[in-house]
């Protein structure tokens, strides 16, 4: 099985994406664990809380992730 690879020029767009698919998943799951508890309502409570999570989370990461990795840049120096 071979792995299908994307071009170089959308890695900041494949960073983001998977940046914010870990990142809200396990944001999310600690929220909706902590308002709601392991209750019947849970797995549609997460699902809902993911997508909206997602949708918000994955525009934000693409406009910022330029900037941040400049401040990045200007805060850090060569060895």
């Amino acid at each position: 099985m071979s792995l299908v690879k994307a071009s170089v020029r959308f890695s900041n767009v494949l960073m983001a994406f998977l940046m914010t698919l870990v990142l809200d998943t396990v944001m999310t799951f600690t929220m909706v664990s902590v308002q709601v508890g392991w209750t019947p309502v849970f797995p549609m409570a997460f699902i809902v809380a993911w997508f909206t999570g997602f949708a918000v989370g994955l525009p934000t990461s693409l406009l910022t992730m330029p900037l941040i990795v400049k401040l990045v840049k200007k805060l850090t120096t060569e060895p």
